[in-house]
């Protein structure tokens, strides 16, 4: 039962979906599209980036606000690296294997191309990029999707480079890895479309199945990203960027919406208060000389103290937004663009080691009286001047509402301010790389990758499978080795399509809840693997004995494998003995209990042979003994 009628809120919502493509190589160069280990960089460098303006001798105020602060940005470089990434060469042409990929994808979605594709250079400046700008091309437009709550439009498609990946943050240096940096993507922006958490979720899963479809785009943790466009109809459009997981994007839509509604509530009571911002930042530092607040002391020692007054405030500030998250919060998210650490308000005091004292001591010396709210910065000098202004402008959005921002999403669902949003300024077009023309012919002439759901209902047809397991199989990160094995074994007896997808889909992960690092695991160890069940050199149930030692020691074969565990090729007339002698010493237990004896015996069978002998073989020959000593007695 949702908690809100989001009709009557007047939710809009919309999905940008960041995924990285498999190409060989990246974007904008020859280089490979491998994720390195930090300790193989061979060299590294730094860079200070800066606000530039646009065509129109504008900068973007998101750009702005970044470059506040000074920061030094530290780049690792690796042998798989060259100089386009360390912007130290201009890009060489777009790679047109992404190119093909985009097109294949803009097509599942029905989209339109362009006629002419123009890279242009995007505004960013928080390291991310050497180059300060991100370069992004639009591709296509004018697409859509349907839903279980209607039509959802595909405004456009466009194919643009990965960002660097961040690795730590030193104080007022950010190292970045340039191992991610230029490897490309799609980005899909729906329109406006969504209408409530539950179908920005559908969406979501629906633009990643059409994504995996392709089998060209790159799987795990990081590789593809969504950002959610929320505003309800007395709010403001906010980008919460940075969600991780399909399960998150309902909880972050949930909770934006509350947010925006509790702000709501927030400015209806300052505006009945009449309540107002001081624009006045006072210097406090000289109170807290002998203070026993550790913090604070820290303050002294770093430069400043200093405050803001918000009039009729009081109460207000430590209001919750989101669970666990208050107004202040708010403020001290926009404080932290500065380099501090936080903030200190009268909502939360005392504590830190701060006392009624010192409290009412910075209230006789502001003019704050009983009704009135103020806010505290300890840190450098300028750090702290940043800071408190940064407090002051977000408390005077607070009248208004509900700022325009783009904010980054929280591990449970909630966000954080990250920067405004972007403008028409952050845009300028890339003289380096040129045009590229998109006839119809050529948009003719990509194919159209099969549809996973398409996909599995094949399987459930053409190959026996059960829906469950074809459903598995479909989305499985196996999927093309699946249809390799499928077209290899086609005819043959020993090995079929059941086999085959339990033992990717069902065999595999019990491996890895046994905590064995299946990853390890290559395509040649499956096909080792069911070529010896083909030849009948083992039986099927030695597969998970046999691919969890090859997940352990890789660097195995599969018939190394085979020999080590001692699942060598079964001799038929010794197995034959063996049951023939079981039977006789249990006929007692033959005789009372006739064929079904045959269940409780052949787990003793099994037992002797599990992987060596096929199961259907021992079962027959079991059976064939026991009957043979039921018909004799």
């Amino acid at each position: 039962m949702e908690k809100y009628d989001y009709s009557e809120l007047g939710l809009k919502a919309g999905l940008e979906i960041h995924q990285q493509l498999d190409s060989k190589e990246k974007l904008f160069c020859r280089c490979p599209t491998l994720i390195r280990d930090i300790g193989d960089s061979d060299f590294e460098f730094f860079r200070y980036l800066r606000a530039t303006e646009s065509e129109m001798g504008e900068k973007d105020r998101a750009a702005v606000e970044q470059t506040k602060i000074r920061r030094k940005y530290i780049y690792k470089a690796y042998d798989t690296t060259c100089l386009i990434e360390n912007d130290e060469e201009p890009p060489r042409e777009l790679n047109k294997e992404a190119l093909d990929i985009s097109l294949g994808v803009a097509k599942l979605f029905r989209m339109k191309p362009v006629d002419q594709m123009h890279v242009m250079r995007k505004i960013v400046v928080d390291g991310s990029n050497t180059s300060g700008f991100q370069r992004t091309a639009i591709l296509a437009s004018d697409g859509y999707i349907e839903t279980s709550e209607g039509y959802c439009g595909i405004d456009s498609l466009c194919v643009e480079e990965e960002a660097a990946q961040k690795i730590e943050e030193i104080g007022d240096s950010i190292v970045y890895s340039l191992d991610r940096l230029g490897i490309p993507l799609v980005e899909i922006a729906t329109a406006p479309d969504i209408k409530s958490p539950r179908q920005a979720r559908e969406v979501a899963e629906y633009i990643g199945m059409v994504l995996r479809s392709t089998g060209k785009v790159k799987r795990g943790l990081g590789t593809i990203r969504q950002d959610v466009n929320i505003s309800i109809a007395r709010g403001a459009r906010v980008e919460i960027k940075g969600v991780q997981a399909l399960d998150l994007i309902e909880d972050i839509v949930r909770r934006e919406v509350e947010r925006q509604l509790n702000l709501l509530f927030i400015r209806q009571e300052l505006l009945e208060r009449n309540a107002f911002v001081c624009e006045e930042i006072y210097d406090i530092t000289g109170l807290f000389m002998d203070t026993k607040s550790k913090v604070l002391q820290k303050g002294v020692k770093k430069g400043a103290i200093l405050a803001a007054l918000l009039k009729k405030f009081n109460g207000l500030v430590g209001r919750e937004v989101q669970p666990g998250r208050r107004l202040g919060t708010e403020f001290s998210d926009r404080a932290k663009t500065a380099g501090v650490g936080g903030i200190f308000h009268t909502d939360e005091l005392p504590n830190y080691g701060i006392t009624d004292m010192e409290i009412q001591a910075v209230r006789n010396a502001i003019g704050a009286g009983p009704e009135d709210a103020f806010v505290m910065v300890a840190d450098e000098s300028e750090k702290s001047r940043l800071a408190i202004e940064a407090v002051i402008i977000r408390a005077k959005e607070a009248f208004e509402g509900i700022p325009e921002e783009t904010r980054k999403a929280l591990p449970e669902g909630n966000s954080a301010y990250m920067r405004p949003l972007p403008g028409a300024a952050r845009m300028y077009p890339e003289t380096d790389v040129p045009q590229i023309e998109i006839s119809q012919e050529y948009f003719d002439s990509i194919e159209s990758p099969e549809l996973l759901t398409e996909r599995a209902k094949r399987f459930a047809s053409e190959s026996g499978l059960n829906k469950e397991l074809a459903d598995k199989m479909a989305y499985s990160r196996y999927l093309p080795l699946f249809e390799t094995l499928l077209e290899t074994y086609r005819k043959d007896a020993n090995v079929n399509s059941t086999l085959i997808a339990r033992t990717l889909v069902g065999i595999v992960p019990e491996i890895r809840r046994n905590g064995v690092e299946t990853e390890n695991l290559i395509d040649e160890h499956f096909k080792g693997l069911f070529a010896a069940i083909s030849n009948q050199e083992i039986a099927k149930e030695a597969s998970q004995d046999l691919l969890a030692a090859l997940a352990k020691e890789p660097e195995l074969t599969v018939q190394q494998a085979i020999s080590k565990l001692g699942l060598s090729a079964f001799d038929p007339e010794e197995v034959e003995n063996f049951i023939k002698n079981m039977v006789r010493e249990r006929g007692d237990f033959i005789k009372d209990k006739g064929p079904a004896a045959l269940g409780p015996l052949m787990g003793i069978v099994m037992k002797e042979y599990r992987g060596t002998v096929d199961g259907k073989v021992l079962n027959h020959m079991l059976k064939k003994e026991i009957d043979n000593f039921i018909n004799q007695g």
